[in-house]
């Protein structure tokens, strides 16, 4: 399927790797011009080497920034022709006890799950619907639908953001000029931050961390973890010409390990 992307921006948050990574390949292997942002400019660079490679005729524009501070948000915005596309994707918040978080804590987790997507949408929205197409794609996380409890900060900060979304993604406004924002839910995908939850998990359980990795992965019917790649293709689905008519969704991607109904 040609998803009607040739020659579309996209701005990639943490892309450097994982999840963004994969989704910032899926794009340019769609035509997808692409600016990636990460804070570690060793692997940017590299990750960007490799984007060229897969498709020269693609643009991919790097910019060494934390997107969650102002300054960041400013130099990738400054950098980018024009959105077309927004992934919006930050490094979650560290597990532990609720008890050993205080304000500024908190305030950090909101800034970078919560506030910088909201400030992104913000600053290319109003471009996307002067130019009748656009697609926001946030990635949350599959603790949105069932809340994993060493994961407050982030179950929290998503939530807000999801909270945001609902509303702001149904505007005549937006989806009559074809611009679509949607939020894309990972479950477990082998990533840097799942070894981060995992070793977390195994502190508080007392066990090794390849004993809760095998315990994680059996009780997901795929029984394994996702892959970038499989997490990016859906992505770029949802940036696509074809899924003007889908707004304001949470799309969950987790090998079935969500028991629910809705």
């Amino acid at each position: 399927m040609d998803l009607g992307l040739q020659g579309k921006w996209a701005l990639v948050c943490a892309a450097s790797k994982g999840l963004g990574k994969g989704c910032a390949q899926a794009l340019v292997g769609e035509g997808v011009n692409v600016v990636i942002v990460a804070r570690g400019d060793e692997a940017l660079k590299a990750t960007a080497a490799e984007l060229r490679a897969l498709n020269p005729a693609a643009t991919v524009m790097t910019v060494t920034a934390d997107i969650t501070t102002a300054a960041g948000r400013a130099a990738a915005l400054a950098v980018a022709p024009r959105i077309d596309i927004l992934i919006n994707n930050a490094g979650g918040p560290p597990p532990g006890d609720f008890r050993d978080w205080d304000r500024e804590t908190w305030i950090k987790a909101l800034d970078a799950n919560m506030l910088t997507p909201i400030e992104l949408i913000k600053a290319s929205v109003d471009g996307m619907v002067e130019r009748g197409f656009g697609r926001i794609v946030n990635i949350t996380s599959g603790a949105v639908k069932a809340p994993i409890d060493i994961l407050g900060l982030s179950n929290g900060a998503r939530s807000g953001l999801t909270g945001f979304v609902a509303g702001v993604a149904r505007q005549a406004r937006l989806v009559s000029a074809n611009v679509t924002i949607n939020n894309l839910l990972p479950g477990a995908f082998d990533t840097d931050r799942l070894e981060v939850t995992l070793a977390g998990a195994a502190q508080k359980s007392g066990q090794t961390v390849e004993q809760v990795a095998a315990a994680r992965r059996g009780v997901i019917p795929a029984r394994r973890f996702g892959s970038a790649a499989e997490f990016g293709a859906l992505c770029a689905f949802m940036c696509s010409a074809q899924a003007g008519f889908l707004t304001g969704q949470n799309i969950l991607l987790d090998g079935g390990a969500y028991p629910g109904t809705f």
